[in-house]
């Protein structure tokens, strides 16, 4: 393989090193191994469901607390709208209101998605300031046929001769719309945030976005700022930051050599949402809560979402007490035989964490090396909701590199489904995850984790892709809630399918969790 000074120059200046290069092209060269499944993590096992009366116990636990913390809410933003467009994209390119009806291009393409989007025109958000927009352009456009209206709706809804919203960021696209404001995904996680994560009257947020959008997200802070703290009686601090471009991976072909661009220099992309493992890790809070930047709600919903939010804080803070009580009694003293089974207990039954087998027989001092490796570590606590079909990751039981078993969010990708066994481990799963994340990231001592020491750095992805009709080879980081967090403590809690209603297209805005009239 060749690495000209040009090459090492460009790898420098990227931040990265030619040895990590060099070792990411060995990952592709020897692929990433399959995780192994030993069963799905469900209720009881692996998965907490608690009482209404433990749940309101857990949320007095937090904001009895919440003053002395030092809390903020993470929310990964820079994913583009576009993906949410892709079937009105599709419906640009394919449909031609000269020659047949949208009737006819719905029923020969069978485009439920334009059928709906159609039905449901005037409950979105931006119908309003779309259609001020297109009749400037076509002052007859009521005498239009009813497919050249809606032609002219969605280019100039997408495109650049409008509003351009094909090019928007998901969290600067409008979301909701109430009687006096439209709000974006942006701005209904402030409103969110304000019900679990104020303290003294303050809610810190940080967004990670991309950099070229930096203006626009201040923009929008600027426009909502005074009507969210009006509302709320919550002033907001608002942080950002961008993934670094040292998190950024080589592509390669299909044949494992660097992939190279027109000008001869090689091809590096984004690492996936694992890569933000490191703006986490610059984060200095108590709490951290983690949530996807399009799973939002109208108001309407929002104590419901944010009382579970203060549950799962509950109890991440009861586990961490317990945690630190452990640690400080086996650095301080040695424990008692009583003592070690409660903490055994502790570790197996709240944690789900798995000793060796032969721990009992291990010398003292080896038994304390363990509980002590075991438990300073960070902690997270997730909720997980009934798996209903949705696409994405869940919680399982899989193999570690010791042989014992633990808990893990497996994305579907790191799944061997050519294996009949780990396929059908895989259909009997009863979960999903979410993105519904609390973190506790210091020691008992105080002083912060540094997160990259948790990595699995051997649960990515390698992905295939195109470029100007080349094949190609992507590497994904380990996932942020996947291998990024990987030998956390990790506890999975069970929460209700009313606080997961992520926007992946356009039509999910017309579903109820995003309306504020259902009926009109």
């Amino acid at each position: 393989m060749n690495i000209t000074d040009k090459d090492i120059q460009q790898i420098k200046a990227k931040g990265l090193t030619v040895e990590k290069v060099l070792n990411q092209i060995e990952i592709f060269k020897n692929e990433i191994p399959f995780m192994i499944l030993r069963s799905p993590a469900t209720l009881d096992h692996g998965i907490l469901k608690f009482s209404p009366q433990y749940e309101k116990q857990l949320q007095k636990e937090y904001n009895s607390k919440l003053s002395q913390l030092e809390v903020v809410k993470f929310v990964p933003a820079s994913g583009a709208a576009t993906r949410m467009f892709k079937d009105l994209f599709k419906f640009l390119e394919n449909y031609n209101p000269e020659n047949e009806s949208v009737n006819s291009y719905t029923n020969h393409e069978k485009a439920t998605a334009i059928r709906l989007f159609l039905i449901g025109l005037e409950k979105f958000p931006f119908y309003e300031k779309v259609m001020q927009t297109v009749k400037k352009s076509y002052p007859d456009f009521e005498k239009l046929s009813e497919g050249k209206q809606l032609y002219i709706f969605v280019e100039m809804m997408l495109q650049e001769k409008g509003l351009h919203y094909g090019s928007y960021p998901k969290g600067l696209f409008p979301f909701h719309k109430y009687s006096d404001e439209i709000t974006t995904a942006f701005g209904e996680h402030l409103y969110e945030a304000a019900g679990y994560n104020t303290i003294n009257g303050v809610s810190k947020l940080h967004f990670t976005i991309s950099r070229e959008h930096l203006t626009a997200f201040k923009d929008e802070f600027e426009r909502v700022e005074k009507k969210v703290e009006q509302k709320t009686n919550t002033k907001f601090e608002i942080s950002y930051s961008f993934q670094k471009s040292e998190t950024d991976t080589v592509a390669v072909t299909m044949d494992n050599q660097p992939y190279r661009i027109e000008d001869g220099s090689i091809l590096f992309r984004p690492g996936g949402h694992g890569a933000l493992i490191e703006n986490l890790n610059d984060l200095d809070a108590d709490v951290i809560f983690i949530k996807n930047i399009d799973n939002v709600v109208v108001r309407k919903y929002q104590n419901e979402l944010s009382g579970y939010k203060q549950i799962l804080a509950g109890k991440l803070l009861e586990i961490q007490q317990e945690v630190f009580r452990i640690l400080q009694v086996i650095h301080s003293e040695i424990p008692s035989e009583d003592e070690l089974k409660n903490i055994k207990k502790f570790l197996t039954e709240q944690l789900n964490v798995q000793p060796p087998v032969d721990f009992d027989k291990f010398a003292e001092k080896h038994k304390l090396q363990y509980l002590k490796e075991a438990l300073n570590r960070p902690i997270r606590v997730c909720g997980m909701v009934k798996n209903e079909g949705e696409p994405g990751g869940g919680p399982f039981w899989i193999k570690n590199e010791t042989g014992r078993s633990v808990l893990q969010i497996v994305e579907t990708a790191q799944i061997n489904e050519r294996d009949k066994r780990q396929k059908d481990i895989l259909s009997q799963s009863t979960h999903f995850n979410p993105v519904d994340l609390v973190c506790a990231v210091r020691d008992y001592k105080g002083t912060k984790f540094n997160l990259l020491d948790f990595v699995d750095p051997n649960a990515g992805f390698i992905t295939k892709k195109t470029r100007n009709g080349d094949n190609l080879k992507a590497l994904e980081l380990p996932g942020l809630w996947n291998g990024a967090m990987a030998h956390w403590i990790s506890v999975f809690v069970e929460v209700p399918l009313t606080t997961f209603n992520p926007v992946k297209t356009v039509n999910d805005l017309l579903k109820s969790a995003h309306q504020v009239k259902i009926f009109s």
